[in-house]
């Protein structure tokens, strides 16, 4: 197949390991982000979470900042700020803010769920009766606020108005994908969590686009989950950190923190929740050098992707690293094999 060179990038949900704290979650996020840049990632983006334990993500402007302010040449952004949290305003000044910090870095994706439970979403959204289904008027408010500033405007985003800072629209779901084609923005879909809808959203994002200012022509993005060690066998047994925690959602009894990997996931689940979790991590990449070359390649075949994201969860800061310099030499192999 044809294989032009295409940005790799990052996504991290700052997770905490078992053996770990809060603080040390953040210091592996910015040794994560030292890692890639060195191997010519593009971008690493960090999710919003909140209530989870498990996630140290829920200040996500504030990792992105420190992150950025930690290395010097990728980018950083959010995958993404949950807007229907916050007030267009405040993201178009934080963001704005950023931007002014840090030139050229700062990328803004934006998704409409509250990343959380409906408790906490209730607590977040307090004052503000929304359930997300007024996204759209939101994303056009914030691009307001991120506009030029017209004369005589009474409300302006200090920093913010006229700033650069690219806006991505994020989903796991064909509403997501029509509404950034209709909008003109960049797409990512989260194929590392809701992969059934992946090509029939990417194929209705395509169809739906219209030209804009942001965008001339469509742009995608497909984030998968990618597990990648020397072996099949090292890191199909890697995987079963990101398995556990697939099943305690499924079940409601989800980890504090990121588990360890176990020899044998038939003790922790029935045949029915295998196939859940089964279904959940359809897309993922789980192998050594030559089966993660061979599913990157598929997943550029299958959804013409513009750029892949990866995501990483493992128990050892050490084998996540170590997964990013596989899934490096990997993409930079496929580029050199088909030029």
């Amino acid at each position: 197949m044809n294989f032009p060179r295409r940005p790799l990038s990052v996504l991290s949900l700052a997770p905490v390991s078992s053996e770990g704290t809060l603080s040390s979650a953040l210091e592996n996020l910015v040794a994560v982000a030292r890692a890639i840049e060195k191997r010519g990632y593009t971008r690493l983006w960090i999710a919003e979470h909140h209530n989870m334990p498990g996630l140290a993500s829920a200040a996500t402007p504030v990792l992105v900042g420190h992150v950025a302010g930690k290395t010097q040449t990728l980018r950083v952004g959010s995958g993404g700020m949950m807007l229907p949290n916050h007030a267009p305003i405040v993201v178009a000044e934080t963001f704005g803010t950023l931007a002014t910090l840090y030139p050229g870095r700062i990328d803004l994706g934006l998704g409409r769920a509250p990343g959380t439970d409906p408790l906490t979403a209730r607590a977040l959204r307090r004052g503000l009766q929304t359930t997300g289904d007024d996204f759209p008027q939101l994303v056009e408010e914030l691009q307001a606020y991120l506009a030029p500033a017209e004369p005589g405007q009474s409300v302006q985003a200090v920093p913010g108005a006229g700033a650069d800072v690219p806006l991505w629209i994020l989903g796991s779901s064909l509403f997501s994908a029509g509404f950034a084609g209709r909008m003109g923005l960049p797409y990512v879909f989260a194929a590392h969590f809701a992969p059934g809808d992946l090509l029939a959203a990417v194929e209705l994002y395509r169809r739906e686009f219209a030209p804009s200012a942001a965008l001339a022509k469509p742009y995608t993005i497909v984030c998968v989950s990618v597990v990648a060690a020397p072996s099949d066998e090292e890191a199909r047994h890697l995987a079963t950190s990101p398995q556990q925690k697939i099943l305690g959602l499924i079940t409601g009894r989800l980890p504090r923190s990121s588990p360890a990997p176990v020899k044998n996931m038939d003790a922790l689940w029935s045949e029915r929740e295998k196939a859940a979790v089964g279904r959940f991590l359809a897309e993922a990449i789980v192998g050594g050098p030559q089966r993660v070359r061979t599913g990157l390649a598929s997943l550029i075949e299958r959804t013409g992707a513009d750029e892949i994201m990866i995501h990483t969860d493992l128990h050892s800061i050490a084998d996540v690293v170590r997964s990013y310099e596989i899934v490096a030499d990997a993409w930079d192999d496929l580029a050199r094999d088909t030029r």
